[in-house]
């Protein structure tokens, strides 16, 4: 579960990308402390990098369940006004990226790029937890 704000922007940006890598029965979401709606901006400096996220809706965190999933990620510094029940999952990180609202395009894919790495040294962790698991 990755979490902002308002589900406007940098959520998203995180499932598009988490989708776009995992490509398997893993469920990935992301939600706000309220719902908003998908930038424009942000569909657009997805789409320059081969990540359709245009049926994106925004959702309120209160749409989904925390036992639901085991990660949650904040993205924002809005992990303190999460309820205790999202922060107590067996994974929980605050990574407080800045919101590109109402900056330039090239400020939007400076934090995309920035979200792009950042999911995927996630991926890369929580796959070499599972795979150390098996063993």
């Amino acid at each position: 579960m990755f979490v902002c704000k308002h589900n406007s922007r940098r959520s998203h940006m995180a499932e598009g990308f988490a989708k776009s890598i995992i490509k398997e029965e893993i469920e990935v979401a992301s939600a706000g402390l309220e719902a908003s709606q998908v930038d424009p901006l942000t569909i657009r400096v997805m789409q320059e990098v081969g990540v359709d996220i245009s049926e994106h809706t925004s959702n309120a965190l209160d749409e989904f369940e925390p036992k639901d999933f085991d990660t949650v990620i904040s993205l924002c510094g809005c992990g303190v006004n999460l309820p205790e029940a999202w922060i107590k999952r067996p994974v929980f990180a605050d990574w407080q990226l800045e919101d590109p609202a109402g900056q330039s395009i090239e400020v939007f894919r400076l934090i995309r790029d920035q979200v792009k790495s950042r999911v995927q040294d996630l991926v890369n962790t929580v796959a070499q937890s599972v795979f150390q698991g098996v063993s």
